[in-house]
């Protein structure tokens, strides 16, 4: 292994705060990354004679975008046998042609880790950058981002989100009370007995419900519910249910859900609701990593 040499790209940072500055994917799921990658060996590399040449790899933004997945690269590269060092910190803002990291090793393990450092980078900063585009849009309410991340990728979407300035709606079914028709439909009786059932099991939590009109919302603000999530509702249609609901002096918190987007994001802000709920930053596209390689 090749010792690093000094940073040679210093970097300001910026006025974004870094955020979620660990690496949150293990050892054993980057090691997966890797064998995933590289399960027999670099055939180009080993053909061509050139594996234990020196190198370094430098990667830079290529676009601007919110950094994400920084830490994740650096330990990729690591475990592929470079030493490496990040120049920045996810939850940074980068502008076009920012450094971001960099590595120096065997060509051999360079070529192992550099595509799956970069596609780490770019799949995590893409996510970041729609977060950072949906909460500048919904300012000053908060942005809640669903459980719907990509399947098997959790650890790294909820780290992008927060780098975003995102916070998380639910993590999973395990830490929140949320009732959903879904779960109506299973049972027998008025919804004040259920929100009072719900409140004496489990006292500590507030009872979310979803509600897919303004009088079945009037009717759970009765029945005791603390938060009304708002589905596909217009940002109208949440105006109406907040002055409906306040009519009756009722002023739970409303959670607005179900499409919001940046396009969108700023008429819900003004509806309203209290925070806005969207999974929408989870289809975003990557974001462009530059990758380069030189001889040492």
């Amino acid at each position: 292994m090749v010792a690093a040499a000094p940073l040679s790209h210093p970097h300001s940072p910026s006025a974004t705060p870094a955020v979620d500055t660990d690496c949150v994917l293990g050892d054993a799921d980057l090691t997966r990354l890797l064998a995933d990658d590289v399960p027999h060996g670099d055939l180009t590399t080993a053909a061509l004679g050139i594996g234990p040449q020196a190198g370094r790899l430098d990667c830079r933004a290529r676009q601007p975008m919110t950094l994400c997945g920084v830490e994740e690269a650096v330990r990729l590269l690591t475990l592929a046998g470079c030493a490496a060092r990040p120049l920045v910190a996810s939850g940074e803002a980068l502008a076009a042609d920012a450094p971001i990291l960099e590595a120096q090793g065997s060509a051999a393990a360079l070529h192992r880790a550099w595509k799956s450092a970069q596609v780490l980078l770019e799949w995590s900063s893409g996510l970041a950058s729609a977060a950072t585009e949906l909460v500048a849009a919904a300012a000053p309410l908060p942005v809640a981002c669903t459980r719907k991340t990509p399947p098997g990728n959790k650890a790294l979407a909820v780290k992008a989100m927060r780098c975003g300035g995102a916070v998380m709606h639910r993590l999973g079914l395990s830490e929140s009370l949320l009732l959903f028709a879904e779960h109506r439909r299973f049972l027998a009786e008025p919804p004040a007995a259920t929100a009072a059932r719900l409140h004496g099991a489990l006292p500590e939590h507030k009872l979310a419900v979803e509600v897919h009109s303004a009088e079945e919302a009037l009717v759970w603000a009765r029945a005791g519910a603390e938060i009304l999530q708002l589905e596909k509702f217009s940002p109208a249609a949440v105006t109406a249910c907040r002055d409906l609901l306040a009519s009756h002096e009722l002023r739970p918190i409303l959670a607005a859900a179900g499409g919001i987007h940046p396009g969108n994001a700023a008429a819900y802000a003004a509806s309203g609701a209290r925070l806005l709920v969207s999974s929408w930053p989870y289809s975003a596209p990557p974001r462009d990593v530059a990758v380069s390689l030189v001889l040492v």
